[in-house]
């Protein structure tokens, strides 16, 4: 449990782990970066961030089909 504790109470913020999970979305990380940012993360702010950039990935999706659709585009 104190681990659990020890990892909650790393130092970055959570825009900066923000910034670091949509950097892993996008497929662009150095793996200097990764290393420092593994012992920094926020493990509660990762999880958080990830779901968030999942469930606004798909919707942004969503959109933009139903937007071609719409538009006459896709026949």
């Amino acid at each position: 449990m104190s681990s659990l504790r020890q990892a909650s109470a790393r130092p970055l913020s959570f825009w900066q782990t923000t910034r670091a999970v949509l950097w892993s979305f996008f497929g662009v990380r150095r793996s200097a970066g990764l290393a420092a940012d593994l012992q920094r993360l926020n493990p509660l702010h990762v999880v958080v961030a990830g779901v968030g950039a999942a469930a606004l990935f798909v919707l942004a999706l969503v959109l933009l089909v139903n937007w071609v659709i719409a538009s006459g585009v896709a026949r």
